[in-house]
């Protein structure tokens, strides 16, 4: 009698759980899938203390790599150092790994150092062929991740809450947002010591976060018209 009792009790719940899905699919079509498309950056980006010099685009190879919708580059100079910045906007980004994506996408060989910031969070510093670099993923919601274990923390911490329901049920936005803004962040060592040039990165590096994080393209979203310009 339990088991029967149980049985009934579970195909009544399947078939309501069911019908409900079947209703929101109704009510809103695009439940669940939204329409990300490749974001336009601006050409230039104010970073305080550095002057800019020159941005550049380049189209990625979608067959080759799917998840990246748009990549650029920009270059600052400051007393004689030169600063460069790659941008890439990566979607379905399942493993949030940054050392696996600079592996992937640069010819570097990764040695990074995480560090953490408290109110922006985690980056990873490193060294290759004497050049001093900082790298991380800026999120949707939450703050920066450099590690697939602080990546999908964040996913489920912060990327979940209850403002962003009818956006989700409408397929404007998924439910769990697998975008990063990866920023790349890089200078000549020259004559300085590793540590010395980190904390340039860093600084640079905490203006750039600030200014990007709350602009974080939304989905669907195929221009920097809501960006203010430079």
């Amino acid at each position: 009698m339990y088991w029967k009792n149980f049985r009934v009790h579970f195909l009544n719940l399947t078939f309501s759980a069911g019908i409900l899905v079947s209703g929101l699919l109704i009510i809103f079509p695009n439940f669940g899938q939204p329409q990300n498309r490749a974001f336009t950056f601006p050409e230039a980006v104010p970073l305080p203390q550095w002057r800019f010099k020159s941005s550049h685009t380049t189209e990625p190879p979608v067959e080759k790599y799917q998840q990246l919708l748009s990549q650029k580059s920009y270059q600052y100079t400051n007393n004689g150092l030169t600063l460069s910045i790659e941008m890439r906007y990566l979607q379905n980004l399942y493993h949030g790994d940054i050392d696996a994506l600079i592996t992937k996408y640069t010819a570097i060989k990764p040695s990074s150092i995480l560090r953490y910031h408290k109110r922006l969070g985690y980056y990873g510093v490193g060294v290759d062929k004497q050049q001093a670099y900082l790298s991380a993923c800026i999120n949707p919601q939450g703050g920066s991740t450099f590690t697939h274990a602080q990546y999908r923390h964040n996913l489920y911490f912060n990327g979940i809450s209850f403002d962003r329901l009818l956006p989700v049920l409408q397929g404007h936005e998924a439910l769990i947002d697998k975008r990063c803004l990866w920023s790349h962040l890089s200078i000549p060592l020259h004559n300085s010591s590793p540590e010395n040039t980190y904390e340039i990165l860093e600084q640079a590096w905490f203006a750039w976060y600030n200014w990007w994080q709350p602009r974080f393209p939304k989905p669907g979203i195929i221009s920097n018209t809501n960006l203010e310009k430079f």
